[in-house]
C-alpha cells in the first residue's frame, strides 16, 4: 500500500459512517486500484434471506470512492452500471476489487471466498482539481 493513498483512504474513512457499519477491510490500496472485503452478517440480508443488492453495491461503491481519490484528486461517482450474478448468503466473506481501467473509468469485481464472481460495477467518475491534503 503506497503511504500517500493509504493516508488519503483512513482520511475518507475517519468520517465514513456507513463503510465501518458495513465492517470494511481495506487489504490492499495504491492509486487507481483498491481490494477490501466484507463478512455478510444477518443484518445485511433481505426479506428472501440472501444478501441485500444494496450491500454488493455499497461495496463496490467504497471500492470505487478509494481506488479513484488514492490518485489524490477529490473524485466523486458520475455514473455506474452495475451486474448480480450469483446469491450472496449470510457468512459469506466479500472481496471487491477496484481497478482503474482509462482515466477516471473503473470495473469493480466482487468475489466470495470460492472466488465466484457474485457481482460487477463499472463506474466512472469526475476527477476535480481539488487534492487531497494529508
Amino acid at each position: 500500500m503506497t503511504n500517500q493513498s493509504l493516508k488519503i483512504v483512513n482520511k475518507m474513512l475517519s468520517k465514513d459512517h456507513f463503510s465501518e457499519w458495513l465492517g470494511l477491510n481495506v487489504l490492499e490500496i495504491s492509486p487507481g486500484y483498491c481490494k477490501l472485503s466484507i463478512k455478510v452478517n444477518k443484518l445485511m440480508l433481505n426479506g428472501f434471506g440472501i444478501g441485500h443488492g444494496g450491500i454488493c453495491f455499497s461495496m463496490s461503491d467504497s471500492a470505487l470512492a478509494f481506488s479513484a481519490n488514492a490518485k489524490g484528486s477529490v473524485s466523486y461517482t458520475k455514473e455506474t452500471t452495475s451486474s448480480y450474478l450469483q446469491k450472496v448468503q449470510e457468512g459469506d466473506l466479500l472481496t471487491a476489487e477496484s481497478k482503474e481501467i482509462s482515466n477516471g473509468n473503473f470495473y469493480v469485481s466482487v468475489k466470495n471466498q470460492k472466488k465466484e464472481l457474485v457481482f460487477t460495477l463499472k463506474g466512472t467518475v469526475h476527477i476535480t482539481e481539488k487534492k487531497w491534503k494529508v
